[in-house]
């Protein structure tokens, strides 16, 4: 790949001024004397042969095992070179194992998201999900055993798909709809730089399979699959408008960004109950891939101790951010087979009264009640404004003597003698019992 080609495939600077991109878009280029990317880039005429391919893979699994990220310089050779899923998904998961960062919106990670308007296999991909899934279900990890993360995704997909009919309906709707050949796109991008709105309409028509490819892999983060689909919907409209056909790369090159950052922003503010900012997602994420190496190199779940000391950071925050990653339940999830019961059936309140205690308040409460119903009715009230029986406030002398209309001394002679009725052998063993 050419340098000039590679500068290409970038997105300009200036179209992004309104919009973030988290640290995982980083372009930083990182120098490698073990492998030369510079005779590799330049020799793009000669197709790459199955060895080459799995022993560039081979390598980069090496690097990034040594220094625990890879770049997306480290990625260029692939760029062009037509992976199929199963060996992506496989490399990814090794990448993801042994903790390696990597930009996980790279172009060969979406072969089928850059359509090429004369290959009917793409075609037939976006029209007929349940082909994929079929396959992913019969697929086997090397060792013979299950591919149990891929059986889980194609769970996900198929509770989104199988029995959802407007899935089907939409999938089918927009299936119809013919692919633009390069001609038509340049065209297109003329006639929408000149302001036409059925251009802008056309072109993000003739995407719309393009979103759904990318919303597939997003499937089980939070958010329903058809939710996901809108909002990549909403990414494609914004790359249609900010298309530039000049600087020479596909428009399904350039709408994957948009499309994509939609529908990850969409994820973090709308999937959680309780919404996280980007940038917390970012270092939750940070650190759910070093307790995976961490688990790996030390056999056991890393404690948040071993997780500060590995990234560097505070024990204190590292056990804030992890206690942040918690996804809220809700009380009245079913417990049990029968589902006759529910989780809030087996959390205790800690703030509830003890039965022994309660009885023994609403019984020293009705004793109170008794023993001032002996004083007069003004005494009695003003024992009760005095001591906040009523509402839990207790109010002054001063307080007290406006509310009846006389002095705070008249109040205090009343209070007084008051309360040596109630000191009274007659009355005060009513609740002796209860001062033990």
């Amino acid at each position: 790949m050419s340098k000039n080609k590679d500068k290409d495939f970038l997105l300009p600077e200036e179209e992004f001024e309104e919009e973030e991109f988290s640290e995982d878009e980083d372009l930083e280029v990182e120098e490698d004397d073990d492998l030369d990317w510079e005779s590799l880039a330049d020799d793009e005429e000669e197709p790459l042969s199955e060895e080459e391919i799995a022993e560039h893979l081979a390598a980069l699994l090496e690097k990034g095992r040594r220094q625990g990220r890879l770049t997306r310089r480290d990625f260029a050779l692939l760029e062009d070179v037509d992976l199929s899923d199963d060996i992506m998904d496989s490399f990814c998961d090794k990448l993801e194992d042994l903790g390696v960062e990597f930009p996980e919106d790279l172009a060969f990670m979406d072969q089928d998201e850059d359509l090429d308007e004369d290959d009917d296999e793409d075609l037939d991909d976006f029209e007929d999900i349940d082909e994929d899934i079929d396959e992913l279900e019969d697929e086997e990890d090397d060792d013979g055993s299950p591919a149990l993360e891929k059986k889980k995704k194609v769970k996900k997909v198929r509770e989104y798909t199988a029995n959802d009919d407007p899935v089907r309906t939409y999938l089918k709707e927009i299936g119809s709809i013919p692919l633009l050949t390069a001609e038509e796109e340049v065209e297109l991008a003329k006639q929408i730089a000149e302001g036409s709105e059925r251009a802008k309409h056309k072109m993000a028509e003739a995407n719309l399979r393009l979103v759904v490819s990318i919303a597939k892999r997003y499937v089980g983060r939070g958010m329903l699959f058809l939710d996901l689909i809108q909002e990549g919907n909403l990414g494609l409209m914004k790359a249609v408008e900010k298309f530039d056909h000049t600087k020479g790369y596909k428009f399904s090159t350039y709408a994957t960004w948009w499309i994509r950052q939609a529908i990850t922003r969409a994820i973090a503010d709308q999937a959680r109950t309780i919404r996280i900012p980007v940038h917390m997602v970012e270092t939750i994420n940070k650190v759910i891939r070093v307790s995976r190496q961490l688990l790996q190199e030390l056999g056991h779940d890393p404690s948040a101790e071993e997780i500060a000391d590995e990234m560097g950071m505070p024990v204190e925050k590292v056990r804030e951010i992890l206690k942040i990653a918690q996804e809220p339940v809700s009380l009245e999830t079913p417990i049990g087979e029968e589902e006759d019961s529910h989780l809030g059936d087996f959390i205790p309140d800690e703030d509830a009264e003890e039965p022994a205690e309660a009885a023994s308040f609403s019984m020293l409460k009705e004793q109170i009640s008794d023993v001032l119903d002996t004083l007069t009715p003004r005494e009695r009230r003003v024992i009760e404004l005095r001591f906040g029986m009523n509402d839990g406030k207790s109010r002054t002398l001063e307080e007290v003597g406006r509310e009846f209309g006389v002095t705070r001394e008249r109040i205090r002679q009343i209070e007084a003698k008051a309360i040596r009725k109630l000191r009274h052998p007659s009355r005060s063993k009513k609740l002796s019992d209860f001062l033990s």
